[in-house]
């Protein structure tokens, strides 16, 4: 199986994108096709042979093809007497973090032209994007979050007491979060969250608390889970840790909590997960306070696609790739304006 691996696009995350993108080289054994969406939303053909980090910090990508959508594929450009010729592929990955990969514009896109791929429908990355939607839609399907407060740009913002975890809404990696410990702290996080967002949330932070990830996916209906692995951090996961996450191939340290606790983490996780995340690999972070069980949050484009939380994800990869949620068909016929542009005629 051939995985076009789509990566890069406009987000504070793209850096990260391409090294997680380049990490899927010692995880896959697929031949991999490499399509990189640059600063301005071009898209450029990257030879696998070729593919290294300076490519892009020097702008030396744009010596090779430019490739465009097309419907169930893409297609670089032809020369003046040969034509258009077709990217050779069978699934997308797309590995694009943060905007356009995780907020549904990528998604859209690929929806748009028929294109297969793994990650989440528009809908679920809406949801999971918005750390306000998040809440939201735990809520709903019975899992438990931390209290929180949700400030816009230009509201005062009122903390009862510290310390707080302040994050902006919409972004990941722990960009732009602060651990804001008293009142004189708190402006200055402000104004580090809203030079990246219009919004933010207000967690109480309990420090040394427990946080585990669990990655898994369903297919045919079956939810296949990874280990459970507890992260090692400081006084929270910031964006060094995360980043060198993001190029991580080497597999994770289970952690047994015992059964009781296992099975609750996996129950919020099918939950979570439910229909809304069907043709995606996500992994979800979850808190552990006085043996409840608490989502933090969901990644649902993983840094290297949490392959180093998997027993065997090139297995796990491509049985997903070949269970892919299938497009409910709308029949198009016109009955409707027929049926006008008869009474019309009568």
């Amino acid at each position: 199986m051939k995985i076009a691996i789509v990566f890069g696009g406009v987000s504070f995350e793209h850096e990260i994108s391409i090294v997680s993108s380049i990490a899927m080289k010692d995880v896959l054994n697929n031949e991999l096709v490499y399509l990189f969406l640059d600063a301005s939303r071009d898209l450029y053909h990257i030879p696998s042979d070729t593919i290294n980090s300076k490519l892009f910090s020097t702008g030396n990508y744009k010596k090779f093809d430019k490739v465009y959508f097309q419907k169930n594929g893409f297609y670089k450009k032809g020369g003046l007497f040969s034509k258009d010729k077709d990217i050779d592929f069978d699934v997308v990955l797309n590995l694009s973090h943060g905007g356009d990969g995780e907020d549904g514009i990528l998604s859209s896109v690929l929806d748009f032209y028929d294109i297969p791929f793994i990650a989440p429908r528009t809908e679920a990355c809406v949801v999971s994007s918005n750390k306000f939607l998040t809440k939201g839609y735990a809520t709903s399907v019975k899992v438990n979050t931390l209290d929180y407060k949700y400030y816009t740009k230009g509201e005062i913002v009122c903390v009862d007491s510290f310390p707080v975890i302040l994050k902006p809404v919409k972004l990941g990696s722990s960009i732009g979060v602060s651990i804001v410990k008293t009142q004189e702290e708190l402006e200055y996080a402000l104004d580090v969250a809203y030079e990246f967002d219009n919004a933010v949330i207000i967690e109480p932070f309990i420090s040394g608390v427990k946080e585990y990830n669990l990655a898994g996916t369903k297919i045919d209906g079956k939810f296949r889970f990874s280990i459970i692995e507890e992260p090692q951090k400081a006084e929270f996961l910031d964006f060094d840790k995360k980043y060198l996450d993001f190029s991580r191939t080497s597999k994770a340290l289970e952690v047994d909590l015992g059964e009781k606790l296992n099975n609750e983490i996996k129950d919020s996780f099918k939950r979570i997960y439910n229909t809304l995340f069907e043709g995606s690999i996500i992994r979800c972070d979850f808190f552990v306070v006085d043996d409840k069980v608490y989502l933090n949050e969901i990644n649902s484009i993983p840094g290297s696609m949490a392959n180093y939380l998997f027993e065997d994800f090139s297995n796990l990869f491509n049985d997903l790739a070949s269970n892919l949620p299938s497009k409910k068909h709308i029949p198009i016929n016109y009955e409707y304006v027929n049926k006008i542009q008869a009474s019309k005629g009568k």
